[in-house]
């Protein structure tokens, strides 16, 4: 596998437009239509917020019926979440106008859309940016790079990765784009990603690989314990790559589950380091625990507790926060089997052995935990299981940016 220049148009027969609507902000774009010039089979994992989307509802019933999909249409500014029939309808009125400008059959094109909550879209707006759109889609890699830009609230930096990989002798592409930064917690996220891939795959795979990557990548996530109304992952996989359909648990599929463990891992990790206000990386590895479960449990417990990232915000080695959100995480294993390291790029150290607090260097470990990525590192002692979670710091910037956020 390897790691190349792109993004969502990275992949053949992938292409992407984005354009300013005014559906929300001001002097910069708002939508992004990315489109396949041939039907893809789909894959999709949505928000367990029992409060869905009109645009979350709008993808499940293509990607559970079994639908083609052939293109998407992303807003950002404005959710479409909680807006009744008038939410639904506006859906199908974007899907049409993707119908009519593209040939597109409308039940084959998703939408998603990301911003606050309770408000209306412009079908108006954003029938007239379709229209922009379908005239000015492109595979290159700026066009895909514009499109990541356009679906961002308060990301501060897009984001988008590109790979490569070979099965029976076919190059094989897979690219994808995301957008979080905010009301991000396990089991997704104030997230939208959306990847795309020139493979040849039936969509019962697709969709078990889909599932089971998101359980360790995007579902290991948190940046401050909401779960919003509008997580939506689509993945798209139009065969144009030209290898034999992968119809079955071989070499194979297990290649693609590598690279698409690889490009949602660094999309997640990408949106946790972006969390709203966030000055560094905060991540968690948990080793050696009773089980899977456990080892996740701890680790997103870890990443989820105010306390322990005001401390890795204040470079703070007060392990006892972490220990505490484990404790109350719903795990259970013996303290006395526990051992708790701070490590980054400027060292690790241990400061909690078997149950009994070390004395250690304050000073080495203010070093460590003033880098831009800081791991909480964890030996249970009871197993073989590992997992890892990641978030972010918390600082006086997250209040202030969610505080202001419908002005």
């Amino acid at each position: 596998m390897k790691e190349i220049t792109g993004g969502i148009t990275a992949a053949k027969g992938f292409k992407a437009a984005s354009c300013e609507a005014g559906i929300k902000y001001k002097d910069r774009t708002d939508m992004a239509l990315i489109y396949s010039t041939e039907p893809c089979v789909c894959a999709g994992t949505f928000t367990s917020n029992v409060v869905k989307a009109a645009c979350v509802q709008w993808d499940k019933k293509i990607v559970e019926s079994g639908s083609t999909m052939q293109a998407v249409v992303i807003n950002s500014g404005i959710a479409n979440a909680c807006t009744g029939k008038e939410g639904f309808d506006a859906c199908e009125a974007v899907a049409k106008a993707v119908e009519k400008s593209l040939g597109v059959e409308y039940l084959s094109v998703g939408v998603a859309s990301t911003g606050v909550i309770g408000m209306q879209l412009p079908v108006d707006k954003m029938t007239l940016g379709v229209s922009k759109m379908s005239e000015s889609l492109d595979d290159s890699i700026e066009a895909g790079t514009a499109a990541s830009k356009a679906i961002m609230t308060t990301d501060t930096v897009n984001k988008e990765i590109a790979v490569t990989f070979d099965i029976d002798g076919k190059e094989i592409t897979l690219g994808g784009m995301s957008k979080g930064s905010g009301m991000i917690h396990p089991n997704m996220c104030t997230m939208l990603a959306f990847l795309s891939t020139d493979l040849k795959i039936e969509k019962s795979l697709l969709q078990e690989a889909v599932k089971d990557v998101v359980a360790d990548s995007f579902n290991m996530i948190t940046v401050d314990g909401d779960t919003s109304t509008n997580d939506t992952l689509l993945c798209m996989a139009n065969g144009l790559a030209g290898n034999d359909c992968i119809s079955e648990k071989n070499d194979n599929y297990k290649k693609f589950k590598e690279a698409l463990s690889y490009v949602c891992t660094f999309l997640a990790k990408k949106m946790a380091s972006d969390g709203e206000g966030a000055t560094k990386l905060f991540e968690a590895k948990v080793v050696n625990a009773k089980s899977k479960a456990d080892a996740r449990t701890l680790s997103r417990a870890i990443v989820g507790s105010n306390l322990s990232k005001a401390a890795i915000y204040g470079c703070d080695a007060n392990f006892g926060r972490f220990l505490c959100a484990m404790g109350y995480s719903g795990a259970i294993f013996d303290q006395n089997d526990v051992e708790l390291f701070f490590e980054s790029a400027n060292g690790k150290i241990e400061v909690f052995h078997m149950g009994t607090p070390l004395d250690f260097d304050e000073d080495k470990a203010l070093q460590i935990m003033k880098a831009d990525a800081v791991t909480v590192l964890v030996d249970m002692h009871e197993g073989n299981e590992s997992a890892t979670a990641w978030g972010c710091d918390l600082t006086y910037d997250y209040v202030k940016i969610n505080a202001d956020y419908r002005s």
